[in-house]
This record gives structure tokens, sequence and C-alpha cells, in this order.
């Protein structure tokens, strides 16, 4: 496996980069994330890789950071989501909000990926709702509430929060106004909901 590449920009095209390693030109697709934080044509790049195989083709996909990697794996996971599906929705926003998009079950954010439908939207979210908590954690922290019996669900909710973007004050803030009692997902709903 190609695990990552490290070397010179030598050119773009599209949503794809080629990367110079020793006098060897890998032509890389990239979300368009990821294409934006691309350095200028001759300066250094590092890219995170993931090498898709298929009985007639090998093709490298590049990534900024390991966040934006892990969802791409995870799209991959579900049914009729290809790697050219991955890589349009991880264009459209940066992973976080992606990632608040499926513990919230907002279907709409996906939906408005070309190529995925509102079936396909919600087939994303009910597949990966659960498993989102596990990518970038710190401690192996699950946003669905199976992490260890000691994390209250204000806790883990809390942690989950930080995780989507939201600094430490604000968290806090949101889950003043939360009823305590609920499951974490039901924590986080309604904290999010606070915010609109």
């Amino acid at each position: 496996m190609i695990e990552r590449l490290t070397g010179t920009l030598a050119a773009v095209s599209g949503e794809a980069v080629v990367v110079d390693v020793g006098g060897v030109g890998f032509l890389v697709e990239v979300s368009g994330i990821t294409f934006r934080d691309m350095p200028a044509i001759g300066a250094p790049v590092a890219l995170l890789t993931y090498l898709h195989v298929r009985e007639e083709a090998l093709q490298l996909y590049g990534f900024s950071t390991e966040e934006e990697r892990e969802l791409f794996r995870l799209f991959l996971g579900v049914s009729k989501i290809g790697p050219k599906l991955a890589l349009a929705a991880l264009s459209s926003r940066r992973p976080g909000e992606l990632k608040r998009a499926l513990v919230t079950g907002d279907a709409a954010v996906f939906a408005s990926v070309p190529g995925i439908g509102r079936k396909t939207a919600e087939r994303l979210i009910l597949e990966l709702k659960d498993k989102v908590g596990e990518v970038g954690l710190p401690g192996g922290v699950v946003v669905s509430g199976s992490a260890g019996v000691d994390d209250g669900p204000m806790s883990l909710a809390r942690a989950a929060l930080l995780e989507l973007g939201f600094g430490a004050a604000e968290a806090d803030k949101l889950l003043a106004r939360v009823e305590p009692d609920q499951t974490v997902e039901a924590i986080i709903r309604e904290a999010l909901a606070g915010k609109a």
C-alpha cells in the first residue's frame, strides 16, 4: 500500500494533482477541500493517500488530513458509494461539518452532493452515524454512547461537540440548556438545534 507521498507539487489538473517523488510523478485525485490546501506548483507537498484497486486500474486518492482520509474510508464501506461519490461528498464540506451532519442525521447535507440522492444520503447516515464517533476522537470515545461506562451522556456529548469543532465554552453553553437525562445522540441533537 502507498500510505503517503512526500515530494514536489508538479502539476494540477481538474481535481487531480501530480506529486513528483524522486523523479516519478504520481497522479493523485483529491477532494476540493484538499485541492484548496495545495501549495504553489514547485513547492513541497505531503499527502496521505488511499490506493483504490480495481481489475482494470489502480487509482491514488490524496488527503491533507487523516480525518478526511478516515471519512473517505468510511464512505467507501457504504453500498453504492464508490471513490468518486466519496470524494464528491468530501469536496462539499470540511470533515467536521460532515461528521456533524452524520451525528445529527442531516440528510440534506449529503443529498445536496451531485450523485447522492435522498435515499442514499439516508442510508449513509444510518450506516455511519455510530461509526463516525470513532474517527479521530481521542481515547476512542464513540458519539453513539458506547464508550466506557464511567462516561456520562453529557461528557460524551461534550467530547463530541469539541470534536465537531466547537470551542469548550461554546459546547458548555449549548449543553447548559439541554435536558441531561437523554441518550448522547438526543443531547447532541438538542444542543445543535439550540445553536440554530
